[in-house]
């Protein structure tokens, strides 16, 4: 489950970013990374995530779209 949610984050992220496709496992791996980095600035910020299955969504997005934000400024700056 957790890599179907990593997946469908990661996917949204690219989407939101409108960057493009990266595939089923990268998808996954920024979706998953992303949960972590949205769970920690949600904390930071004092949000309460939403619980089940949408919360985990919105939050693995989240931060996906913000790991993808960094890595493009990174990739850019080089």
């Amino acid at each position: 489950m957790t890599v179907l949610i990593g997946a469908v984050a990661g996917w949204l992220a690219g989407l939101i970013l409108k960057g493009k496709g990266m595939g089923f496992l990268m998808n996954a791996v920024v979706g998953i990374v992303g949960a972590f980095v949205g769970s920690y600035l949600f904390t930071l910020i004092g949000l309460s995530m939403a619980g089940g299955l949408i919360g985990a969504i919105i939050t693995s997005t989240a931060g996906a779209v913000v790991l993808l934000a960094i890595v493009g400024f990174l990739k850019k700056s080089q």
